[in-house]
C-alpha cells in the first residue's frame, strides 16, 4: 500500500504529538506498510552487482521496476527481485514509468553520456533519481538536469558513497576539528589497468578518460575533505600506451589545485597503471596526518594516521559491500519522505563537472 501525501502529513503530524518516537524509528514505524520503490535503469555491473542487493538490505528500499535494452537479462532479475512483467521496461518505452505508481524513483546506472537524457525524461515523468556519478558529460548538461529536477519538483542526488561512508567521514570530522592542526597539502590516486572493449574507452559514451572515471573520486575527496572549491589548476594529460585503447580517451591525466586558505592538493589517475587497487589519499597537516589506502573500493577502506594528540591511527573499514549502497538508498528515501535536499544534490556533481571542464583545458583538451 503507497500513503498519499495527505496521509504522510497526518501521520507525522501524530507522531509529533506522540513525541515518543526516536526520527529513524518514526519512519520505521509509520510507513512499515510503505517501501520506497525503485526502478532500476541499467543492468550492469554496479546496478546488479552493487546498488540492487543493497536496496534488499536497505530499511526502506524495494525494487519495482527495471529498464533494459536486453529484456531476457531483465527477466533473470526481475525473478531474482519479484518485478512484476509489465514493471519491465524498455529504453524506447521508458516514458511510461509516468504511468506506474509502484516507482518513487529511479537508479541511472548508464554510461556517462546518457546520464542527462534519462535524468531528465525520469524527472518529466514525476520520479525523483538517483544518478552515478559522473553526473554527464558536460557543465550544460549538468545545469539542464538540475533544472529539470527542480521544475518537475522532484530530488536528484549523485551517487557519491564516500560521502556517506562513515570512514571518510572521520577523517573529514578529524580534519575539522584540527586533529591534525591546519591542512597544508593533500596526495590522491585512483587507476587500473583496463581491459580493452570497455565502453569507457569511447569517447562519446565517457565523455573522456580516467579522470571522469576513477579520478573524480580524488577530486571530490580533495573539494571534501577540505571544505573548500579549488581556485588555480594545473593540469597534464598523456598516453603511454598506444596498442589501442586510447585512440579516443586520455591514458593519463594529473593535475594540482591550490585552495582559497592555500592548500595544495596533487592528483593523478590513470587506465594504464594500478594505484594501490582502490586508490588513496594522504592528508599532510601542520601537526599530524591522515592517510587512507585503500580509499574509494565498495569495502575494506584502511584509515591510518598520526595525530597533534600523539594518538595514532589504525582503522579498518568493518563494513562490508554493499553497505555504501545501503546507506545511499536510504538516504534518497528519508530526503524524499522528510522533504530536504539530498547531502549530494545535483550541484554538488555540476561543481565537480566544472571542475574537470578545466582540468581539461588546462591540460590543452577539449572540456567539458
Amino acid at each position: 500500500m503507497k500513503l498519499t501525501r495527505r496521509d504522510f502529513s497526518r501521520l507525522s503530524a501524530m507522531t509529533a504529538l506522540a513525541g515518543a518516537l526516536p526520527k529513524m524509528e518514526a519512519l520505521e514505524s509509520g510507513l512499515a506498510a510503505q517501501k520506497f520503490c525503485w526502478g532500476i535503469v541499467g543492468l550492469g555491473r554496479i546496478s546488479m552487482g552493487h546498488f540492487m542487493p543493497g536496496v534488499e538490505l536497505s530499511k526502506t528500499g524495494k525494487i519495482t521496476a527495471l529498464v533494459s535494452g536486453h529484456r531476457e537479462k531483465a527477466e533473470k532479475q526481475a525473478a531474482q527481485y519479484n518485478v512484476p512483467s509489465p514493471s519491465i521496461y524498455s529504453y524506447e518505452n521508458f516514458d511510461e514509468i509516468r504511468q506506474n505508481q509502484e516507482i518513487d524513483a529511479v537508479y541511472i546506472a548508464l554510461p556517462n553520456s546518457m546520464h542527462a537524457e534519462y535524468t531528465i525524461r525520469a524527472a518529466k515523468a514525476g520520479k525523483h533519481v538517483l544518478c552515478e556519478k559522473p553526473m554527464a558529460t558536460s557543465v550544460a548538461e549538468c545545469k539542464a538536469m538540475i533544472e529539470a529536477c527542480r521544475k518537475a519538483k522532484v530530488k536528484l542526488m549523485i551517487a557519491y558513497r564516500c560521502q556517506y561512508n562513515p570512514v571518510h567521514l572521520k577523517a573529514i570530522e578529524l580534519i575539522r576539528s584540527g586533529a591534525i592542526g591546519q591542512v597544508q597539502t593533500i596526495e590522491s590516486g585512483f587507476g587500473f589497468p583496463i581491459q580493452a572493449g570497455e565502453w569507457r574507452l569511447n569517447k562519446k559514451l565517457a565523455g573522456g578518460g580516467p579522470l571522469m572515471d576513477v579520478g573524480i573520486y580524488s577530486l571530490n575527496a580533495c573539494r571534501y575533505l577540505t571544505g573548500e572549491e579549488p581556485g588555480e589548476i594545473k593540469a597534464n594529460a598523456s598516453t603511454i600506451d598506444h596498442d589501442g585503447r586510447f585512440d579516443e580517451v586520455e591514458e593519463n591525466d594529473g593535475w594540482t589545485m591550490k585552495f582559497p586558505s592555500g592548500i595544495l592538493a596533487s592528483c593523478a589517475t590513470t587506465y594504464g597503471g594500478d594505484t594501490g587497487g582502490g586508490g588513496f589519499f594522504r592528508v599532510h597537516g601542520s601537526k599530524g596526518w591522515l592517510g587512507m589506502e585503500p580509499a574509494f573500493p565498495y569495502q575494506g577502506k584502511h584509515l591510518t594516521g598520526h595525530l597533534a594528540d600523539g594518538q595514532k591511527l589504525d582503522e579498518m573499514e568493518p563494513d562490508k559491500d554493499p553497505a555504501d549502497f545501503v546507506r545511499q538508498a536510504d538516504h534518497l528515501a528519508e530526503c524524499v519522505w522528510e522533504n530536504h535536499e539530498p547531502k549530494t544534490a545535483g550541484e554538488e556533481g555540476l561543481r565537480d563537472t566544472e571542475v574537470m571542464s578545466r582540468i581539461y583545458q588546462v591540460a590543452g583538451m577539449k572540456g567539458l
